[in-house]
């Protein structure tokens, strides 16, 4: 929750830049840490031109998200509308879960996270010039984490997987917003991030940005896919907007890394843990 009165930081993403610059300082104090490893997010790479006139031609490690696009379904911010037996309250969060009585709410602000994961990889990867052959940095960009987890409770993005078939307004502009961001969405099992991060740890010579996505995919290629499980999912999740932007990283895998899961396990596991969860 964003708070407004006794907090030093001015805003969400000021304070994530400055959580990531205190987290250098300490490696270099340390004298011990060889390699940093920043989970970073795919929402900092977007392929949309400066001038938005459109996409590159593909997305991949160069691809850096401007900080004034104009991107659909970005909201300043989302105001969440409790209702309780005696009174109403109104919250205005930027990336967290919170619970009532009954159920778990996720809301998440995409341009506060957006801003503020590009500020800070950027910030990160500034450390790889400033300590040559002292520190090498790894950032890890990954795309929409989906799979089982083993969370009690189903995270942001698997809910944004399942939104069209839980008809969630909220959680599907998310998925919108990504797409619109990035020209289709890229995916990834949270088992291969674990074993990416694993790989970028113990692989020699490995620093620098990597793009950790296994799938690259539309809105509606995902609406599809469920469709055959759900026949009434809504006609308008399966439109497609015509975009002949491709994946281009191939870095990870030029390393040697290999990904284990398919977009219909990925989907699949998604699924199930909705179910699990009681969602669906």
């Amino acid at each position: 929750m964003q708070h407004t009165t006794g907090y030093k930081y001015n805003n969400f993403v000021e304070a994530a830049v400055n959580a990531v610059k205190e987290i250098i300082d300490a490696c270099k104090k340390s004298r011990t840490v060889k390699r940093l490893i920043y989970t970073a997010s795919v929402v900092a790479a977007s392929p949309l031109k400066d001038d938005a006139s459109g996409y590159k031609i593909t997305m991949d490690e160069s691809c850096w998200t401007s900080p004034h696009l104009n991107v659909p379904y970005t909201n300043d911010f989302l105001e969440v509308l409790l209702l309780s037996k005696s009174k109403m309250q109104k919250w205005s969060l930027s990336l967290c879960h919170f619970q009532s009585k009954n159920k778990i709410f996720y809301i998440w602000v995409p341009e506060d996270y957006t801003n503020s994961k590009t500020k800070s990889e950027r910030e990160i990867l500034k450390i790889e010039e400033e300590t040559v052959n002292e520190l090498e940095v790894v950032t890890l960009s990954c795309g929409l984490v989906g799979g089982r987890g083993r969370l009690p409770y189903p995270t942001v993005t698997v809910l944004m997987f399942i939104s069209q078939i839980a008809n969630n307004c909220t959680n599907y502009q998310s998925l919108r917003y990504l797409e619109e961001l990035l020209g289709k969405i890229p995916i990834v099992h949270i088992e291969d991030v674990c074993r990416a991060h694993i790989f970028c740890a113990e692989t020699p010579s490995v620093n620098g940005r990597f793009l950790c996505a296994s799938s690259y995919v539309t809105s509606a290629d995902i609406a599809r896919y469920y469709q055959k499980m759900y026949p009434r999912l809504n006609k308008e999740c399966i439109e497609e907007h015509g975009r002949e932007i491709k994946w281009g990283s191939k870095k990870l895998e030029d390393k040697g890394f290999a990904y284990k899961y398919s977009t219909e396990k990925i989907l699949n596991d998604c699924l199930e843990f909705a179910k699990r969860s009681g969602l669906i």
